[in-house]
């Protein structure tokens, strides 16, 4: 049951209790004492909302920078990681393979916001050698929803 659980609220975190029961042939008791568990273990680390910014008059920009360290010795790449992510604008920090260590996902107001970060704040840790910042100009899919899909033409065809 627990892993049918997470595979459901992965995808619909606002599912009622009483239908998420029904899906799974359990009580309702049951599966909420099973999230309960989920939540107290940190399996479940929260539950968010996915908004497509590009459909509001909220001008955000969204980059991800990828950074090249030094790990830290007995601590690997975990202090650095910590200390980028305890940044408000931080979304996400990633250890990646490839030329990069870290992938750091953030929102700013502006480009020279973003970039003020980078110059600022990430560059400028001791252990961080180099970044390459990329910003995201269109989101098509993300958390395996599609944003922006095309509607169907619904127009009648017509003979001539």
């Amino acid at each position: 049951m627990r892993e049918k659980i997470l595979h459901i609220i992965e995808k619909n975190s606002r599912i009622d209790i009483s239908e998420l029961a029904i899906m799974l042939g359990a009580s309702e008791i049951d599966v909420a004492n099973e999230l309960k568990s989920l939540e107290e273990s940190g399996v479940i680390c929260g539950y968010h909302t996915l908004i497509n910014w590009e459909k509001t008059s909220i001008e955000k920009v969204s980059a991800l920078i990828e950074v090249r360290v030094t790990p830290q010795r007995g601590q690997g790449f975990d202090s650095i990681a910590e200390r980028i992510y305890n940044y408000p604008e931080v979304n996400a920090v990633y250890l990646i393979s490839g030329g990069y260590d870290l992938l750091v996902s953030l929102e700013g107001k502006s480009l020279k916001e973003v970039s003020t970060f980078v110059t600022d704040k990430l560059s400028t840790l001791d252990t961080v050698l180099s970044t390459a910042t990329h910003f995201i100009l269109k989101k098509y899919k993300d958390h395996g929803t599609i944003l922006d899909s095309k509607k169907p033409d619904t127009r009648e065809k017509v003979m001539a």
